[in-house]
């Protein structure tokens, strides 16, 4: 494990300029499996160092083998020892470019000035849990401040990036969307006679399987799917129905609790955080994201790319990835009625689910790709180094 006590330029390859990505925890997310995206798909080209303000989990083995990966230790509240440390260890990176997420990270891009960094590129992924709208004076303050600092920014959605320039006031110039992508090679339909991650009773032919994969905290608003699966198991048209929610947090020992009471824990799964999110996918016959807000979820896409309707939320970066009536269903955030009648209406007819399914996996591949991504970051990359004279 690295703190950065021992790293300096010599521990990664001296050839390409070095890209520093921040991150508040790197853990499984989709925000930082858009970063390991992102480094694996650029390896080729530059070098990378991850940074984790607090800690960093299991979560690094999906990195490019050799991405050096350093955990400052911050604590919670304020914690100036960890900013010394942040701006030490970059002066012996001596990275081109430091590339911060979200809010929490902003003002390590202050730091990485004071550290004589030449770039500095902050990328917004979603709204914070305590700012789901972007009102939030103290953020904005934050954004406005700190934001002095940052060459570029990046959003992920055009309705994060409209946010920024008309409630923060940034300069429409100065603020990039670039979508996240989606490895259509490793996210694929089911192959025929495929063993799938699921519990042995759920394969047969009868069973319905509404799957999610998300984060079990309020902004992803987990206990409203638990409470429309619960409705329509009380129905006779849900007798098949089955739940596996992937992923782990606060709220799901809440959501476990919920599905005991209600008698039907034994028809649903919820594993915590897994490796082998592909395959668990292609044991699914529905994606549902019911987020109570959203930038660009990762989880839809590839729920897209395995060739699945999708049912989520009309919120954020929601609405630029599924088509009403054509790759999913779109409901109220937090109504729990509209969920349940659009997992019914999919759970009842199945023939209607296969085709939105292969019309989502066909938006995926054309307009979702994440070689599109990568090639959009790396020209960001490219401008940014053009104008800073590098």
């Amino acid at each position: 494990m690295l703190d950065g006590r021992g790293l300096t330029m010599s521990s990664v390859d001296p050839s390409r300029p070095v890209i520093v990505h921040i991150v508040h925890r790197l853990d499984y997310g989709g925000l930082e499996n858009g970063v390991v995206n992102l480094i694996n798909g650029t390896s080729a080209y530059l070098r990378h160092v991850v940074i984790s303000l607090t800690e960093a989990t299991d979560f690094r083995r999906r990195l490019s083998q050799g991405v050096p990966v350093c955990e400052i230790g911050k604590r919670p509240g304020k914690d100036l020892g960890a900013y010394v440390r942040l701006y030490r260890l970059l002066r012996k990176l001596r990275p081109t470019i430091v590339h911060t997420r979200n809010v929490g990270t902003l003002d390590c891009c202050f730091i990485a000035f004071l550290a004589g960094v030449p770039i500095r590129v902050h990328g917004e992924h979603g709204w914070d849990v305590f700012d789901p709208d972007g009102e939030n004076p103290k953020y904005r303050r934050v954004r406005r401040v700190f934001g002095r600092f940052v060459n570029s920014f990046v959003t992920v959605s055009e309705d994060l990036r409209a946010l920024l320039v008309s409630k923060v006031g940034l300069s429409p110039d100065k603020v990039t969307r670039i979508c996240n992508g989606v490895d259509t090679r490793r996210f694929r339909p089911v192959s025929e006679n495929e063993a799938l991650p699921l519990p042995e009773r759920w394969l047969s032919h009868d069973s319905f399987v509404v799957g999610s994969v998300t984060r079990f905290s309020p902004i992803k608003d987990p206990l409203n799917l638990v409470e429309a699966f619960i409705q329509l198991r009380a129905s006779d048209a849900g007798r098949n129905l089955r739940l596996v929610m992937v992923g782990d947090g606060e709220l799901r020992s809440e959501a476990i609790a919920r599905l005991e009471a209600a008698g039907v824990a034994g028809d649903a799964w919820l594993p915590g955080s897994r490796d082998d999110i592909p395959k668990l996918l292609r044991g699914f016959d529905l994606f549902v994201l019911g987020s109570q807000r959203e930038g660009i979820s990762n989880t839809v896409l590839e729920a897209m790319a395995t060739g699945l309707p999708v049912v989520a939320t009309a919120t954020g970066g929601n609405l630029e990835l599924v088509l009403p009536d054509e790759t999913g269903m779109v409901v109220p955030p937090g109504d729990r009625d509209s969920l349940a009648a659009a997992i019914k209406a999919y759970m009842t007819n199945t023939s209607l689910a296969r085709a939105h399914g292969v019309n989502a996996r066909k938006r995926a591949v054309s307009q979702f790709s994440l070689d599109g991504m990568i090639e959009n970051y790396l020209s960001l990359y490219e401008t940014c180094i053009a104008a800073a004279k590098l």
